[in-house]
This record gives structure tokens, C-alpha cells and sequence, in this order.
């Protein structure tokens, strides 16, 4: 079953036929319960009334066993012998007995002659009046079981009252009460649930059917346009949007972040596709001029411009593959090193720059991050090589720390005294393929990569790197890295 709607449906109708089922089971249950009780109470009243006849020494024979139909009735003695039935009882069970006729045996009571010859003798003096029987006053024992009164057979619910006559015999009562309301009542409610329970689940299911697809529906909507946009390759077209503020919306509003997310990326991939075939045509077209010059004259072969162009194509396939490795994602290292003792070591393989750079570290070995050794060091040697690039006389390069607890961290400036950045070009420097000084020499003014791949660097390792107006006039570029401590 692949359609959501289809599960929900099915989901919800049996967790509804469950919950119906339990409910109902427990409706009979107690029901019957009810009813159960009712007959115990007539079945014991019956009883009792029966049992206060053999008490006060009723003869057997002599007993009122009135609405029989309603109350079969069945004594015995100790022996388990039967002493009294109700009339037109024909089969009874449950009673512990199936005998339905009484066995020969003596009265309950003495004869009325006695009493009244008794009594006669002194009328005044109540000693010489007989004792009473009694009814045992503990809860009665029930039982279900069947009868058959004039012909008619039912199933009844006994109750066993003991009583007790005046001579010290001890009788049983059993007397019944009809279980045919309890019956007839659990039957009609169990019919009534078993009509009405498919036609609930169906009502169930198609309602949740219903309102599922209702609320699938603009589900339906973004899968078809996601289609689309995979088809046509077109990722400027976006998802509807549903106006309520549930999941399916959000999911819509997420859907479409990513779209905007992937379209830049796409776009700036392209960019950066055309940028370096751009950048990468003029240094291998000038090598192949050359090239090309001095195999048909070779006394005008200009080696050193060749080694020139070769050695940018070099650094820049450099930058173009540490780009590449950035945008996939790749991970820094996590070795811990001295910042300040990075920078000292990577100023002092310059060696050949136009002015030389001046180093400020106040305290050895008080600067430690985390980080790629490589990385970090070729974000250094970019920034202090754009301030190579535009100074005028100063390049100057200093570590400290930044801040104090958990937002400790270890801040390098590079500045010079150059021309500057425009405030409102500070952080388009930062795009890859930018430069600011277009009219300048391509061999001079660099690809416009080196400050974009300094920040993505930066924020791989959780830091930044911005530029502001340096004291001298030029440049300020500050890196911060968070500190780990000595």
C-alpha cells in the first residue's frame, strides 16, 4: 500500500475498530454485570422469603412458592435430599440437585394440636413457648444454571439461603430469578454495536481519506513543481507556498530556502568556472606565443617571461584546487600549533619581497589555536602578499590575544600604508575574481583569489576576517582565530 492516504485511512480505522471493540466488550461487561446483580438481588430476596417460612416451621407441603415461572424454588436438607419444590417444576440445574421431587420425610414443624395443648396450660407464662428457627444472615452463594417450570425452559441465576428450624434441622433454599432481561438486553446492545460498528469504520475511513488528500494536496502541489524544476534544469522557479502555518508549509517555505540556497551555489559555480577559464586563457596563450616564437626563432625565445607565465598558472591551478577542496566541504585539521610562531616563520621565508614586513609578537608562544598548519600559513602569505601588492613603504604584521573565557581567541593584523579599501568594497574584496585595481597589470594586481580563499579558510577553522582603515592610512586586515590557550 504506497499511498499515504491509504495508510492514514487504514491507520485510523483500525485504531478506531480497536478502540470501539474495547469499548464496547466493556459496556457488556458491565451491562451484564448490572443485570447480573439485579437477579442476584431477586434471587436472594426470593430465597430469603422461602427460608423465613422454614424458620418459623412451615410444613413443607404448606410453603408459599408462589409465582413459580419467575422463581423456581428447590429445598434440601442436610443430606442433600430434596424436601421442596416449587409446582410444575419438571428439570432444574446449577442448584447442586436435579431432583425435582421431594422425598418422603417429616414436617418441618411440630403439629398446631401440640402448640395449642401447650399453651393452654398456663396462658399467662411465656417460658413454655417453643423456640424459633432462624435465617443464616451470610451472603448467599449464586449460581447460574437452567429450569423447566410447566414446560417452558429458561436459564436462571440461583441464590442458596440457609435456614434453620426450630428442631435444629438445617435447610438449603435455593431460589432462582429469570436471566432472560439480562439476556434479551446484552443481545439487543451486542446487535446494536455489530450493525453500527462497520458502518462507523466506514464513515471513518472515508472521512480520514477525505481530509488526508485534502491536507496531501499541496504535498502534491511541490512534488509536481520539484518535477518540473528537475526537468527543465530551471532552479529560479519555486514551490507553492500554502498559506496555512502547519508542517506542509514550512516544508514548502524550507524547499524553497533550498532552492535559493542551490541557485547561488550553481550560479557562483559558474561564475567560477568562467572566471578561471578566463584567468587561466591569458597566461596559457602568452606561454603558447611564446613558446611558439622561439621554436621558429629561437634567439627571440624570452625564457624568463615563459617561467613567469608558468609559475602563475602553477599558483593559480594552486588556489583553483584549494578552492575546489573548500567548496566540497573538506574539513581542517585540528592540530594545535603557536600562531605567533606560524607568523614569524612564514615572514621569514619572504625573502624577496619589495618591503620588508615588520613582525610584533609580544609573547612566545601565547597563541594557540587548532587548525591546518598549510592552511592558515597560505592565509598568511595572502594577506601580507596584498599588502605587498598596494603598500607604500610599511607592511607590518602583529599577533595578540582577543578576549577573555570561552570567547578567548588570537587575532593577526596585516596593514599597510597604501591606498586603502572604499567602505562600501570591504566585503566585495572578499568575492573570488574581484579586484579593485582592474587598470593594473594582470602580473601585478594577482586572479582576485587570494582574499577569498583567506576567509573561507578563516571560517573553516570557526573564525573570521574582515578588513578596516589601518592607522597609517591603508589596509587593516584582522584575523581571528578562537584561542585553546598556551
Amino acid at each position: 500500500m504506497r499511498s499515504v492516504r491509504a495508510r492514514a485511512a487504514l491507520g485510523a480505522t483500525l485504531v478506531v475498530a480497536l478502540a470501539l471493540i474495547g469499548a464496547g466488550l466493556a459496556v457488556l461487561m458491565v451491562l451484564r454485570a448490572n443485570l447480573t446483580d439485579q437477579a442476584d438481588l431477586q434471587a436472594e430476596v426470593a430465597a430469603r422469603e422461602v427460608a423465613g417460612q422454614l424458620a418459623l416451621d412451615t410444613a413443607y407441603d404448606a410453603l408459599d412458592l408462589e409465582d413459580e415461572e419467575d422463581h423456581p424454588v428447590q429445598v434440601t436438607d442436610e443430606d442433600g435430599r430434596v424436601v421442596a419444590v416449587s409446582q410444575d417444576l419438571e428439570a432444574i440445574s446449577g442448584t447442586g440437585s436435579d431432583v425435582v421431587r421431594p422425598a418422603p420425610s417429616a414436617p418441618a414443624g411440630t403439629s398446631g394440636d401440640d402448640d395449642d395443648d401447650d399453651s393452654g396450660e398456663d396462658g399467662d407464662d411465656d417460658s413454655g413457648d417453643p423456640a424459633r428457627g432462624e435465617v443464616s444472615s451470610d451472603d448467599p452463594d449464586f449460581s447460574n444454571g437452567t429450569a423447566t417450570v410447566d414446560g417452558h425452559a429458561a436459564d436462571y441465576r440461583f441464590a442458596a439461603v440457609e435456614a434453620t428450624t426450630s428442631a435444629g434441622v438445617t435447610l438449603t433454599v435455593h431460589a432462582g430469578a429469570p436471566l432472560a432481561t439480562e439476556q434479551e438486553a446484552v443481545g439487543t446492545v451486542r446487535g446494536a454495536m455489530l450493525t453500527g460498528l462497520p458502518v462507523l469504520l466506514v464513515v471513518v475511513a472515508g472521512v480520514t481519506w477525505l481530509v488526508t488528500r485534502r491536507a496531501l494536496r499541496p504535498v502534491e502541489g511541490i512534488r509536481r513543481e520539484m518535477a518540473a524544476i528537475t526537468a527543465s534544469e530551471d532552479l529560479s522557479r519555486r514551490v507553492p507556498e500554502p498559506d496555512s502555518r502547519d508542517e506542509i508549509a514550512r516544508l514548502a517555505r524550507t524547499t524553497n530556502e533550498t532552492l535559493t540556497v542551490l541557485e547561488a551555489s550553481v550560479d557562483r559555480q559558474r561564475r567560477f568556472v568562467a572566471d578561471a577559464s578566463h584567468e587561466l586563457r591569458s597566461p596559457i596563450a602568452s606561454l603558447r606565443t611564446q613558446l611558439e616564437v622561439g621554436a621558429a626563432h629561437p634567439e627571440l625565445l624570452d625564457v624568463p617571461g615563459a617561467v613567469a607565465d608558468t609559475v602563475r598558472l602553477q599558483v593559480l591551478a594552486a588556489d583553483l584546487l584549494l578552492l575546489a577542496r573548500l567548496d566540497a566541504g573538506e574539513k581542517p585539521g585540528r592540530t594545535p600549533l603557536d600562531l605567533g610562531a606560524l607568523v614569524r616563520e612564514e615572514v621569514s621565508q619572504r625573502v624577496g619581497d619589495r618591503i620588508p614586513v615588520t613582525v610584533s609578537v609580544p609573547e612566545e608562544g601565547a597563541y594557540g589555536v587548532n587548525g591546518s598548519r598549510g592552511q592558515l600559513a597560505r592565509v598568511i602569505g595572502n594577506l601580507l602578499d596584498n599588502a605587498e601588492r598596494h603598500a607604500e613603504g610599511l607592511v607590518a604584521v602583529s599577533v595578540s590575544g582577543a578576549g577573555t573565557g570561552a570567547g578567548a581567541g588570537v587575532s593577526v593584523e596585516v596593514r599597510d600604508d597604501g591606498a586603502g579599501v572604499p567602505e562600501d568594497e570591504r566585503e566585495r574584496i572578499f568575492e573570488r575574481f574581484v579586484r579593485l585595481d582592474d587598470a593594473r597589470s594582470r602580473d601585478d594586481g594577482g586572479a582576485g583569489l587570494g582574499l577569498a580563499i583567506a576567509r573561507d579558510v578563516a571560517a573553516r577553522h570557526g573564525g573570521t576576517l574582515t578588513v578596516h582603515r589601518a592607522a597609517e592610512g591603508g589596509a587593516l586586515f584582522r584575523l581571528r582565530l578562537p584561542a585553546t590557550g598556551p
